[in-house]
């Protein structure tokens, strides 16, 4: 997966928008207005995602995979970080991405999962 593929994945989700709010490199994707994925856009060979992720998986997966570890300037009980460089596969990846999403829509307010489903 390339960082056009990784992109391409995310604004497929419902309710997706991105935008860079902290500099002109950083890319962040949302659901409603909830951080779910973050990416910099200045790596050429590999580049990193940070994905939200359940606390325990979390753990399990940096163990299961040197490529992922927690994530620089989040909280990493929550967050991983995940280097694409070719070792993870791309449904390995998707499956972060899909989680990641999952744990933000989950602690959506009934009134903004209620709109999401709508879109």
């Amino acid at each position: 997966m390339d960082v056009i593929e990784f992109r391409e994945y995310c604004l497929l989700k419902k309710g997706v928008t991105e935008e860079f709010p902290f500099d002109a490199v950083t890319l962040v994707f949302k659901v409603m207005d909830k951080m779910f994925a973050v990416t910099e856009l200045n790596h050429i060979d590999s580049f990193k995602i940070t994905l939200k992720c359940d606390p325990e998986i979390a753990i399990e997966i940096r163990e299961k995979h040197d490529c992922i570890e927690g994530a620089f300037h989040f909280n990493k009980k929550y967050w991983n970080s995940l280097t694409i460089d070719g070792s993870l596969s791309d449904d390995e990846i998707k499956q972060q991405i899909d989680h990641s999403y999952d744990e933000v829509v989950k602690k959506l307010t009934k009134k903004d999962k209620n709109y999401l489903w709508s879109l």
